[in-house]
């Protein structure tokens, strides 16, 4: 495929609606997508707490499905400092600081609509660290924002339990709790 044209169809404060026309071998294809405007790098945190070995969950209200889900932290950032950005919004959103063990090669999360990466870190935390113990944390205003701590085998009755009160849960949680673990 051979890329013709593109124009913007809406531009707003963090992200474009953009129509591009393809060539497939004589055949025009248009494809609409959503392009982030400051930043295409997301990073998502799995992480876990150490020694207790329980994972750190956030439970966040999101406004395009209007309800609230289970995911990991996560946020964007700007590829200058990855692993600054990560330990700041695990910070930010659940109040702890750690340490990243790996973070993984760039991924695509859901390529038919946007081209943005994501990057998964795997961080421990030390709870027993003084700033661990008490952890506060930083939310930006428009942020609401529950930590919750859960052991292995306490996260598939979790899903379940939350998935009949109507909670939906993120993707990258299902993969890793339910198929991969």
């Amino acid at each position: 495929m051979k890329k013709v044209s593109e124009k913007i169809l809406y531009q707003g404060n963090w992200l474009e609606l953009k129509e591009s026309s393809y060539d497939n071998n004589g055949i025009e294809v248009k494809w609409e997508m959503v392009d982030r405007k400051i930043s295409k790098i997301t990073v998502a945190i799995i992480a876990k707490l150490i020694p207790s070995e329980r994972y750190v969950f956030i439970k966040q209200y999101r406004i395009p499905i209007r309800n609230y889900m289970i995911g990991f932290p996560a946020g964007v950032s700007d590829g200058k400092d990855l692993e600054h950005d990560i330990k700041k919004e695990l910070k930010e959103e659940t109040g702890y600081s750690g340490e990243i063990i790996k973070i993984s090669p760039v991924l695509k999360s859901n390529p038919g609509l946007t081209d943005e990466t994501v990057r998964i870190a795997i961080v421990e935390i030390n709870e027993n660290m003084f700033e661990n113990i008490n952890p506060r944390q930083e939310l930006e205003p428009s942020e609401e924002i529950e930590v919750i701590l859960l052991k292995k085998e306490e996260i598939r009755d979790f899903i379940k339990e939350q998935t009949k009160k109507g909670v939906d849960i993120g993707v990258g949680v299902w993969y890793t709790f339910n198929w991969i673990i």
